[in-house]
């Protein structure tokens, strides 16, 4: 009989934490081993599972991530990058797999996550979606096929309470396109038009956004040439696709060697 997997959630009190306990508790490969939350929540002490609004799992929110980390087999974050950042030096001296949903990790950050990858398995993604991730695949392998005179542009809307622009899954679409057409992404963006732009430049690849109500994310990548366009979208009615993605990353990952994965290693689409 497989062993059952032993996944602690960091950030367990949260809107994404709370989906991802409750996706832990759904499963049958795996149990909840600890949850986590910042050292001021006023949550510490409450039971997760009540908190994820399943049922009383015995288990306690505390803000000792290395005592939860410590008797896990995987960890799944979705925090802040100082958090995460501490989370991997800790998952690393477990021995502890990690998946991070977290965004806005910047170039030191990713550098930190490449160090603890040495001794455990991570897997780092901007969208844990399982259809994000086919279309991130889509959109490499449509722009590897298809020249300059294709025009590229991302269209994507959020929530109005979204705080960042463009959203990380809108510019890793636009960093799968800009590697299949085999071009630098930053120096091809091309975020702001407002006003006298000017004619659109050749191979630059556009974003536009839109935010407003309670949409969850709809993603957009439109190639369009002389008298034809293509169109790829996803859009997301619910935010649970990601938990359910996150947990199946967190299966996957606890047979893998060491090293840095996404969600197309997960799905198999790298292969």
């Amino acid at each position: 009989m497989t062993d059952i997997i032993k996944i602690a959630v960091m950030g367990a009190a949260g809107r994404m934490g709370r989906m991802l306990v409750a996706e832990i508790i759904a499963r049958d490969e795996c149990i909840l081993s600890g949850a986590s939350d910042v050292e001021n929540s006023p949550y510490l002490g409450e039971d997760a599972g009540i908190l994820a609004g399943c049922c009383n799992i015995d288990i306690k929110l505390t803000a000792d991530s290395a005592h939860i980390i410590a008797k896990s087999d995987v960890i799944i974050d979705f925090t802040t990058p100082k958090s995460t950042i501490a989370h991997a030096k800790l998952a690393a001296q477990a021995g502890a797999a990690h998946i991070i949903g977290t965004t806005g990790l910047n170039n030191d950050d990713e550098e930190m996550l490449n160090i603890a990858a040495r001794h455990i398995t991570i897997v780092y993604a901007p969208n844990f979606s399982i259809g994000v991730t086919v279309l991130m695949e889509l959109t490499k392998r449509l722009a590897a096929t298809l020249d300059e005179d294709w025009d590229i542009e991302i269209l994507e809307m959020h929530h109005r309470n979204k705080v960042d622009a463009p959203s990380g899954t809108a510019l890793a679409l636009g960093k799968a396109a800009a590697t299949g057409r085999k071009t630098d992404h930053d120096s091809k963006r091309q975020s702001t038009r407002d006003g006298n732009t000017g004619a659109r430049k050749a191979g630059d690849i556009g974003y536009a956004t839109l935010r407003g109500g309670d949409v969850v994310g709809e993603h957009s990548v439109i190639f369009a040439s002389d008298a034809e366009r293509i169109e790829l979208s996803h859009k997301a009615t619910g935010r649970q696709i990601f938990s359910r993605g996150a947990v199946r990353a967190a299966i996957w990952a606890k047979t893998q060697s060491h090293g840095i994965y996404n969600m197309a290693d997960v799905l198999g689409l790298n292969d």
